[in-house]
């Protein structure tokens, strides 16, 4: 079973990271593409633009933004063709830019991808 493991993209890269996928819609400011040490930068992985903007990182609505991230979720195809590709590998890095790390998008997509995994 693969292990997936979230660390923000400013953290330095460990090879304990294993395959380090980039899962923001935009590029982290001040993060150049050497310094990432990104194998992956997948879009298709990240809330939609508008629910991103509705949610604009408020803790309050971090309740809500969860439901209507799983449901964009479950109604897309990457999230189940992500992990067809990632069989294989022991360890998945999901990296973010995210300050508040208790209320970010890559909590819901683990939890998601892990609950995919098991099914």
């Amino acid at each position: 079973m693969t292990k997936i493991a979230l660390k923000r993209i400013y953290e330095k890269p460990a090879a304990s990271d294993g395959y380090r996928v980039l899962v923001d819609r935009l590029w982290p400011r001040g993060v150049t593409k050497d310094a990432a040490a990104l194998d992956e930068w997948n879009k298709d992985l990240a809330p939609s633009g508008a629910l991103r903007k509705w949610f604009g990182h408020d803790p309050a609505l971090w309740k809500s933004f969860a439901e209507k991230y799983t449901a964009e979720l479950q109604a897309g195809t990457a999230t189940q063709e992500f992990m067809a590709r990632m069989k294989g590998h022991e360890q998945i890095t999901l990296l973010y830019a995210a300050h508040d790390q208790g209320h970010c998008h890559p909590l819901v997509l683990k939890a998601w991808l892990e609950h995919m995994s098991q099914a």
